[in-house]
């Protein structure tokens, strides 16, 4: 049997050294180019005419619809190859991370596979998100600040 420390010198002595300071460069690089995108998408929906929470919410819907489709082609992966931390940030790294599940539970049909696993990473998201406001609502309203 292996020990947990024989098992981490055998797992440090087969793992690939990474370069810590290109993958932040990477990082930054690739995250910074995903939020420049979504910049760029929120100046042409302002110039368009939509107002400002128009713009925006425009601007989320194509970032996790382009996130959503790089996910499905297996394009994101390939990006977050490369750019690591920088593509999980940005809404798109949202975007991947609930279409990951659905695409890897693709194979177990519609309802039991899709169905059940495409909350797997959102789920956790959008229960303490609406419990968090709740709370928030009710210290709000008993404290009077409303």
């Amino acid at each position: 049997m292996i020990t947990p420390q024989e098992y981490s010198r055998m797992t440090e002595e087969e793992a690939p050294a990474s370069d810590k300071k290109t993958d932040t460069v990477k990082a930054f690089l690739i995250g910074g180019a995903i939020c420049t995108a979504g910049q760029v998408l929120l100046t042409v929906f302002s110039v368009l005419g939509a107002g400002k929470e128009d713009a925006a919410a425009w601007t989320s819907v194509v970032l996790i619809l382009a996130g959503s489709l790089a996910t499905g082609t297996g394009w994101y992966s390939a990006l977050a190859k490369h750019g690591g931390a920088g593509t999980l940030i940005p809404i798109t790294g949202f975007s991947n991370a609930v279409c990951s599940a659905a695409v890897e539970a693709q194979s177990e049909g519609l309802i039991f596979g899709v169905g059940t696993k495409i909350f797997t990473i959102a789920g956790p998201v959008i229960l303490y998100g609406t419990a968090a406001s709740v709370i928030y609502g009710l210290v709000y309203y008993l404290t009077g600040l409303v």
